[in-house]
């Protein structure tokens, strides 16, 4: 393999920018492909939340990176759970300390995306655009990409960060494993009306008495607000996610103002799956983000774990480049690859309790929450749980072999 780079990474969303970030950390040169042209149009917010731990890793990567995403995004302070119109928790926290980073910030991925992107260029990353890649090749010397217009790619190790539809991952012959979940669900982003800012309050409602008792989350984010209803099955999603229909449901579980100020709108099966593998036969070849898992949004786990994919992998290869032979190289790639999936494997079970919760599918879940809402009004464990519950266990519950998830 003549001159090959000694990294690549493969797409360009925020957890190719994070890994590219990650590597320059290491002191790598970089060059990113993506698909598209520079100057394209992402639609939605998508990822919303973005945990402690997410800025703290962006903050060690590139100093200021965390704080200007921190900053930039929404702090909310409460958090309310309601039973149909019966509020059965509640809690606010002490706003964040102006030298601690923010337990979180809400803050749209188009957003986040730009910010990333100029640190990225800040550090000197190279950007390919209208690359697609089309195919890829690894041996045990190195990685070969083809890309759609006939360009040659070649490359000691490769990062595939180019999502649930990977190229990488499927060319290197990697399968998801796992569930798609027939509950449908749709999302809706609404803007913020400047004139009367909302509060900073994320909701959560079962049975809402408005939308004939389904479940409704309402998140605010830097300018605007997230709403997301939970279709019974059976429900036809083009009832709820086509125009009118969208404002006939979102007037009424938000001030009928908000029916006019849609900027985007989708529906989601979830799908609960993990890569079987995140690396290669040959150890060249290292996947992150959706790339390497899909999971169901609740409790915040999809770019949040892309993050600390993107470290590990970053990590490992700056290790396998230095490495004294080509044994301890494979083993670096093997090693991170093996606790990143089993952070994966971690972060895909907390969502499916989530889920399992949500759907109600099992009587036992059915009164469990039924009771809880009763016995909530005598003491807030029971609200504790109606309230955490559909996001799944907390991810510091347990801590993988690296301390992150």
């Amino acid at each position: 393999m003549s001159n090959p780079h000694p990294v690549l990474v493969v797409g360009a969303g925020p957890v190719g920018l994070t890994t590219a970030l990650a590597l320059r950390a290491e002191g790598l040169p970089v060059t990113v492909l993506e698909a598209d042209g520079e100057n394209r149009q992402r639609p939605g917010s998508r990822a919303i939340f973005y945990h402690r731990q997410t800025l703290q890793l962006w903050e060690q990567m590139r100093s200021g990176l965390g704080w200007e995403i921190a900053r930039a995004g929404l702090v909310w302070s409460t958090k309310r759970t309601f039973w149909g119109e019966t509020q059965v928790y509640e809690r606010t926290y002490p706003l964040p300390r102006p030298d601690v980073l923010p337990s979180s910030t809400n803050l749209g991925q188009v957003d986040a995306e730009a910010i990333l992107f100029r640190h990225c260029r800040e550090a000197g990353i190279e950007f390919a655009w209208n690359q697609q890649v089309s195919a890829v090749s690894s041996t045990p010397e190195g990685v070969v990409l083809q890309t759609a217009a006939g360009r040659e790619w070649q490359a000691r190790y490769i990062v595939g960060t180019d999502g649930g539809r990977s190229v990488v991952r499927k060319s290197v012959g990697i399968e998801l494993e796992g569930p798609r979940i027939e509950d449908a669900f749709v999302i809706v982003d609404v803007a913020e009306d400047p004139d009367d800012p909302i509060r900073p309050e994320r909701l959560y409602y079962y049975e809402h008495p408005a939308v004939e008792k389904r479940n409704v989350l309402l998140v605010p984010f830097r300018n605007g607000i997230r709403a997301d209803i939970q279709l019974r099955r059976g429900d036809n999603p083009d009832h709820f996610n086509q125009p009118d229909s969208v404002k006939h449901w979102l007037g009424r579980v938000l001030p009928p103002k908000y029916a006019d100020r849609v900027t985007w709108v989708s529906t989601y099966q979830f799908m609960q799956v993990v890569a079987r593998s995140f690396t290669d036969q040959h150890r060249r070849v290292l996947l992150a983000g959706e790339a390497a898992h899909l999971f169901a949004p609740f409790g915040a786990r999809g770019l949040n774990s892309g993050v600390p994919d993107a470290v590990a992998a970053a990590t490992s290869i700056a290790q396998a480049l230095n490495a004294s032979n080509p044994a301890q190289a494979a083993d670096a790639i093997q090693q991170a690859a093996e606790r990143r999936r089993e952070a994966a494997l971690y972060n895909r079970n907390a969502s499916n309790l989530a889920l399992e919760h949500m759907r109600a599918d099992g009587l036992g879940t059915r009164l469990k929450r039924k009771a809880s809402a009763l016995l909530a009004r005598y003491g807030t464990r029971a609200g504790s749980y109606l309230d955490s519950a559909p996001f799944g266990p907390r991810a510091s519950a347990r801590k993988s072999s690296d301390g992150i998830y």
